[in-house]
């Protein structure tokens, strides 16, 4: 392929634009705030399961509680049935019926009273633990939204170099012929890298200098030759630095 000097060179700020479109998604994806939130999410996790079961406990004991409540509510109404019938009968075995009976009714709301302060304790240590758990989301939560906020700022900075930087490599890209851009974009989408300077016979593609062979083959290539790297496949661009 050929292609002018000016052409090739302007390779490098299309590769520099690009170099530094991925430093940017690099960044965006690896933010300091990410990093600590990513840190913060078996906590936020290990809570909620707490909170999830704290809260199942409290539920149940509740539910317990209005059973127990129901259930000497229904006795007390028993009692007061059989106090306003032994007041109103006049038979000696009817009153010994209804005095054994609430003498048991009385026992029954009595245990009854017993087993409801036991669950009413439960409810009311429940109660504490879950608000002991909920204290403790949102101190984590507060740091998560702070995080988060933090994060977004950043990425709000992110996006509007990246923006920029877009727009200006969009330029440069128009100013190069289609074929050369279409092998820079083929080269960089195979090895990470479209476009690198040759210096002093070292390939900045690969960072390794090239041997005598391949120097000698590149010597020989014309000017408007477009050449490629035969460590890291990148188009070489050569000038005043390549050392040829």
């Amino acid at each position: 392929m050929k292609a002018s000097p000016t052409d090739q060179n302007e390779l490098l700020r299309l590769q520099t634009a690009d170099t530094r479109l991925a430093q940017l998604d690099h960044a965006a994806k690896n933010l300091p705030q990410t990093v600590e939130l990513a840190k913060l999410q078996p906590e936020v996790e290990a809570l909620r399961a707490r909170w999830i079961s704290r809260t199942g406990e409290l539920e149940d004991a509740r539910t317990e509680l209005k059973r127990i409540e129901s259930d000497v509510e229904l006795v007390e109404t028993r009692m007061a049935r059989d106090s306003a019938r032994l007041q109103q009968t006049s038979s000696t075995k009817d009153v010994q019926a209804l005095e054994g009976e609430l003498a048991s009714l009385t026992k029954r709301r009595n245990d009854l009273e017993e087993i409801e302060l036991t669950v009413m304790e439960r409810v009311e240590g429940y109660e504490k633990s879950l608000a002991e758990v909920e204290s403790e989301q949102s101190v984590v939560n507060e740091q998560v939204h702070k995080l988060e906020a933090a994060r977004g700022d950043e990425l709000a900075k992110v996006d509007a170099q990246r923006a920029a930087l877009a727009k200006d490599r969009a330029t440069i890209a128009s100013t190069i012929p289609a074929d050369l851009i279409d092998l820079y974009e083929k080269q960089r989408s195979r090895y990470g890298i479209g476009a690198a300077l040759l210096v002093r016979g070292v390939s900045m593609g690969s960072n390794m200098r090239l041997n005598e062979s391949d120097l000698s083959t590149i010597r020989r290539a014309a000017p408007d030759d477009v050449v490629l790297c035969p460590d890291s496949g990148a188009i070489l661009i050569r000038n005043e630095e390549s050392g040829l």
